[in-house]
């Protein structure tokens, strides 16, 4: 028997993950979105994975330009993650933080967690989502902060721990 719609999206509410903002384009042509479905492939190569609605209208951006950007947020940075998953044009979403480049071209927040900067390797399309595989190019580790996840469809800020 099938596992019902909304009964599967209540279950994957219920898995905290990571939010980030995912970049592809240029800082002239800079498009990206809010994303918590991202998770780590392997080590060797480097690679990770995004899913992208297929109907979502940075879709065609990401089809086209052969680089992304993953972009960890910190616990501060609900505001930003909300800009990137809301109705705002392109030009006012990159109007907060600070952009910036590293390997491919795509656009860096310099405030982020850690950023990983990738080059698409493969699309593939299941079901209602495209999976964008990057293989991880170049990366940036920021300052020392708390985390943002998203949990029972809020946000939850995770408190900076030093590493023992």
């Amino acid at each position: 028997m099938a596992v019902e719609t909304g009964a599967f999206r209540e279950a994957m509410a219920r898995m905290g993950a990571a939010v980030t903002i995912v970049t592809t384009g240029t800082l002239d042509n800079a498009t990206g979105f809010t994303a918590s479905a991202v998770c780590s492939v392997t080590d060797t190569p480097p690679t990770l994975l995004v899913c992208l609605n297929r109907s979502a209208r940075v879709r065609p951006a990401f089809t086209v330009n052969a680089a992304m950007c993953v972009n960890v947020l910190s616990g501060t940075q609900g505001p930003l993650s909300e800009r990137f998953a809301g109705a705002f044009d392109m030009i006012e979403r990159f109007q907060e933080g600070h952009w910036t480049t590293l390997e491919t071209g795509a656009p860096v927040l310099e405030e982020a967690t850690v950023s990983l900067d990738c080059r698409i390797s493969q699309i593939v399309e299941v079901g209602t989502h495209s999976v964008i595989f990057g293989a991880v190019d170049a990366l940036r580790l920021g300052g020392p902060t708390g985390g943002l996840v998203y949990f029972n469809r809020a946000y939850h800020h995770l408190p900076h721990i030093e590493a023992k």
